[in-house]
């Protein structure tokens, strides 16, 4: 592979005006479709096999004009006026706020809330339940403007008219969070190269890379029902990676050039050093994030594919559009004036570097290190513990949105359950008695405990499935809602099991319950999957059993660190106005499995640009501990600017309105600043030199069964060495002069 790669830089930098213009040209495209196309994203659940989807599914059949998988919102309303909903002028305009909603686009029925009784006892708020013949992803442009047009009205008519529901898209919000990664990764750039021009190539990496990600996932979007936080995820790890990838590959260019060779030949090699780690660094993300296909869930799946896309395509700019636009800037790339004295003279050898002095000091000191690593992450991990999840809901929309005033309004009416009220499906197709099941199962629910409100069960045309309504005591992400759903169906078995009627709890609340239940269950075996595919890859690279078990560990003890931190801040709420976090809630259901595929494949970044220049350094005779301080003399620099420029571009999505985005944002910051700074820099250091020389052995049988793969590019160092002696050994008076080795 090196070889190839060294071969595609020195193309690339012969051809650049081409491969510029192909990229040009495959950017144009992309804005141009996307442009043309009017693509939606949608938060809809799907969950084949559940109790929810089992009754969603047969309310479709049994319930056609209910549309029980079609989108919903909800029209909360108050009296601006503080006057009683029910005075007469008020109940006119209300009515007639129904009546325009029941003649808007695609909408299948409006529950009123006069004659459904929806009013609080204070007389001042009430809402209506919107249901739609569609789902969320096919609600189109016409029926979300009616929607909105409508609450507008109802405001003109002195009525405070807020909306929610899934049906209630979240409003584009801009916030500066790209902007600040960017600007952060500009300046980390410009101290780590000294040189504009150096900062200015990943930078620029980055933006064609990201946007061309972007612009495809767009397109993408109307084919396919795309997560509505999937362009988010995207943009934050494209962003991230791609400048990482580049300033790899340019950091090794400026290497290769102080060296003295020549600009292609600094390129290629380039390209077939730093481009081969940046190849497997991001095969590790895009398998990681492919992998969460196989939980089945579609929105998690088109999360973890965009995200893959995006990532594949920051690796196809680093290994093409990178060394080509080196071919432009040549030489100038080396030329660091705006660096120091003191970066002048570590370029040179001649000052010992904070990362050297960094090495030595933990190999000095390698039990105390290890042990402040693991204590201090076991005592972060602690919170993890008690770890629940949810998934996100209108409580935990951005302050002042119409989802949030809509949310608070109706807790402050109704009570939070009525914000998550139940659906419970009888089917007593199998039953004698249809009615009496259906009375049943209502007494038995007005019985609990954590029931405010029951209404009379609605029949099928057959007379034989059952539909009734239970609002909860409590809001829908507590944990009281998640047992009294657990309550209700062991007692649904005993109805079964005395009349042969089934009943099922369904809705909105009750599917988000089994799906964060699932990716509960998902966790460990995908957890599992993932360290496993971390161990083999590993294997092939560093040709060591104790390097990959190592660093698997270090990557559970920063999962599991990072967790703690979640659970601290977001559902304990530790700290939260200092994170801007509004309120408290469960961990958003996603995170976790995002957050292992995403930190794996990041964790191998940095364990393959470190530990390969250790690897690199022993294999060439330097003893264990003056290989780990070799390691850090050449990859320390270059790690920490990558570690801190994610950071930045992760944390700048803390600013962002929506709790999801916000922690993911801070899940993935906190992670790599574990993961590089506590892990990769401190505890494996301390790891190897304990270990010493057993760290890089290999059984002689496993040795000969596993295949080189090369990362570290040493058969290509190799190669050209060899094509560098014969090109300059003396031909003999009698033969013809020998040619180099043809490598590029």
């Amino acid at each position: 592979m090196a070889t190839f790669l060294y071969r595609l830089g020195r193309l690339a930098f012969r051809r650049r005006r081409l491969v510029l213009l192909a990229w040009v040209a495959v950017l144009v495209a992309a804005v141009i479709g996307a442009g043309a196309v009017s693509g939606g994203t949608t938060d809809d659940f799907t969950l084949p096999g559940t109790q929810s989807q089992q009754a969603i599914d047969l309310l479709e059949k049994e319930f056609p004009q209910a549309s029980a998988s079609g989108a919903t919102a909800r029209v909360v309303i108050e009296a601006a006026d503080r006057r009683k909903l029910t005075s007469a002028a008020h109940r006119s305009r209300v009515e007639s706020l129904m009546a325009d909603l029941r003649e808007a686009p695609q909408v299948a029925s409006v529950v009123d809330p006069f004659t459904a009784g929806l009013v609080s006892s204070s007389g001042d708020i009430a809402y209506a339940q919107v249901t739609y013949s569609v789902p969320q992803a096919g609600i189109t442009a016409a029926a979300s403007d009616a929607l909105h047009e409508i609450a507008d009205s109802g405001a003109e008519a002195g009525l405070n008219v807020s909306l929610g529901g899934n049906a209630v898209l979240e409003e584009e919000q801009g916030n500066a969070a790209e902007l600040i990664g960017l600007l952060v990764a500009a300046f980390v750039l410009v101290v780590t190269f000294g040189s504009l021009i150096a900062a200015g190539l990943p930078l620029l990496s980055a933006i064609v890379g990201v946007g061309m990600a972007l612009c495809a996932i767009t397109v993408a979007s109307s084919f396919v029902d795309m997560a509505s936080n999937a362009q988010t995820l995207a943009l934050m790890l494209g962003l991230a990676v791609a400048i990482d990838y580049a300033l790899f590959i340019v950091s090794r260019y400026r290497t290769e050039l102080l060296a003295g060779h020549q600009p292609e030949e600094a390129a290629g090699r380039a390209l077939g050093t730093a481009g081969s780690a940046v190849v497997f660094a991001g095969l590790t993300v895009i398998i990681a994030l492919v992998g969460l296909s196989v939980i089945g869930i579609a929105m998690l799946t088109t999360m973890g594919l965009a995200a893959a896309f995006a990532i594949t395509v920051a690796v196809l700019v680093a290994l093409t559009l990178l060394p080509a636009t080196l071919g432009f800037t040549g030489t100038r790339v080396a030329r660091g004036r705006l660096s120091t004295r003191g970066m002048r003279a570590a370029q040179r050898g001649r000052r010992v570097t904070l990362g050297v002095r960094w090495g030595r000091l933990v190999t000095r000191h390698p039990w105390k290190m290890l042990l402040a690593s693991v204590v201090g992450l076991g005592v972060l991990a602690v919170p993890a513990l008690s770890l629940r999840l949810t998934l996100p809901d209108d409580s935990m929309a951005a302050p002042g949105s119409t989802q949030r005033v809509a949310y608070d309004t109706l807790s402050k009416g109704f009570g939070p359950g009525f914000n998550g009220p139940l659906t419970v499906v009888v089917d007593a197709r199998g039953s004698d008695d249809a009615k009496n099941a259906a009375t049943d199962t209502s007494a038995m629910l007005d019985s609990l405990e954590d029931i405010v409100t029951v209404r009379p069960p609605v029949f099928n045309e057959a007379g034989d499935v059952a539909l009734i309504t239970a609002v909860p005591g409590s809001s829908p992400t507590s944990q009281e809602t998640v047992d009294l759903v657990a309550e209700i169906r062991d007692r649904g078995a005993a109805v079964e099991e005395d009349g042969g009627a089934r009943v099922m709890v369904t809705g909105t609340t009750a599917l988000n319950i089994d799906v964060s239940a699932r990716l509960g269950e998902a966790m460990v075996p995908y957890l599992a999957i993932v360290v496993g595919l971390a161990l083999v890859l590993l294997l092939l690279v560093f040709r060591s059993v104790l390097v990959p078990l190592k660093a698997a560990a270090g990557f559970l003890l920063s999962v599991a660190a990072t967790l703690g931190v979640l659970v601290a801040v977001f559902q304990w709420g530790w700290l939260k106005d200092v994170f801007g976090v509004d309120e408290t809630a469960p961990i958003v259901s996603l995170l976790p499995i995002l957050l292992i595929g995403v930190v794996f494949g990041l964790a191998m970044d940095y364990e393959v640009f470190l530990v390969s220049g250790m690897r690199e350094a022993y294999v060439h005779g330097a003893s264990p501990t003056e290989a780990i301080v070799t390691g850090f003399r050449h990859g320390a620099r270059v790690v920490t600017a990558a570690a801190v420029i994610m950071i930045s571009v992760f944390a700048g999505f803390l600013l962002d309105d929506v709790a999801l985005v916000k922690s993911i944002g801070m899940g993935l910051a906190t992670a790599v600043l574990f993961d590089a700074f506590v892990v990769r820099m401190t505890l494996v250091p301390a790891v190897m030199a304990l270990l010493g020389a057993r760290a890089w052995a290999l059984p002689g049988r496993l040795d000969r069964l596993l295949p080189n793969v090369d990362v570290e590019g040493e058969k290509l160092r190799h190669a050209l060495a060899e094509r560098d002696r014969r090109a300059h050994v003396p031909a003999p008076s009698d033969q013809e002069p020998v040619a180099p080795t043809p490598l590029g």
